[in-house]
């Protein structure tokens, strides 16, 4: 299974990922979490012990001139378009559990679909990690699919937005949409988060109507303390718990 989450920032979309591969892993599943999201930190929405030694891919200049055969940061030139990338995940990853994590980064020079050696790597690495891998694949992402090309659209099983009740998120779930329709990403689901009444989940079903909606995860003061304090949402008592477990028994 190959999932995308994606959806406007401050939206809780860290937190759902987390959660859903923290259940994965408690279930018995293998699961390769990817964060490629630049201002998200999923490592650490894991509760991953060691989440500030995680070094995005993007950032490994001497790695990606090994594999490109250019310096990051030109633009143009010549380098490896097919550049080996199928030993990273492994070789870059930190651990925890049945989990195997790992940060793409951003491509601070001439944007994430510049020709440059950074962006061929990482679109190489994303193209190998949803179509080769066995693993459950997690990836977060930022409000967009930017990571995602033709290719490897077709290999992702589902692309899950998160959005809360109001107008800017609901506006952000349709722009990602149609940003999928382009690379024929048709397989697209909702995720309403931050529900307190039954008017906001009524909200959500309302403006999102021709949307799959997966399901909806209740507000929670335990979420929001454990993301001040630094620990993981999986690790307190919470109800969205088991309304994640129904989700992916629907996936």
């Amino acid at each position: 299974m190959k999932i995308a989450v994606s959806g406007k920032g401050g939206v809780g979309k860290t937190t759902f990922s987390a959660m859903l591969i923290r259940t994965l892993s408690d279930m018995g599943k293998k699961v390769l979490a990817i964060d490629a999201d630049p201002d998200a930190n999923l490592a650490a929405a894991l509760g991953m012990p060691d989440a500030d030694r995680v070094v995005p891919i993007a950032e490994m200049k001497d790695m990606i001139f090994e594999r490109t055969g250019a310096q990051p940061g030109t633009v143009g030139g010549f380098f490896r378009l097919n550049p080996q990338v199928d030993d990273l995940p492994d070789k870059y990853s930190v651990k925890m559990d049945n989990i195997k994590m790992m940060r793409l980064g951003s491509v601070k020079k001439g944007g994430g679909g510049c020709l440059c050696p950074e962006s061929t790597l990482l679109k190489s690495l994303v193209m190998h990690i949803v179509l080769a891998r066995d693993e459950v694949v997690v990836m977060d992402m930022e409000a967009g699919i930017e990571h995602l090309g033709r290719a490897t659209a077709k290999a992702v099983d589902r692309l899950i937005v998160v959005v809360e009740p109001g107008r800017r998120s609901i506006d952000t779930a349709a722009h990602i949409r149609r940003l999928a329709k382009e690379i024929h990403l048709e397989r697209i689901a909702v995720v309403g988060n931050k529900i307190r009444t039954p008017k906001d989940e009524a909200f959500v079903r309302e403006h999102l109507s021709d949307f799959d909606i997966l399901g909806f995860l209740p507000y929670g003061d335990a979420l929001i303390e454990a993301d001040l304090n630094g620990q993981s949402p999986y690790d307190v008592a919470s109800d969205a718990k088991t309304r994640i477990a129904e989700m992916i028994a629907k996936l």
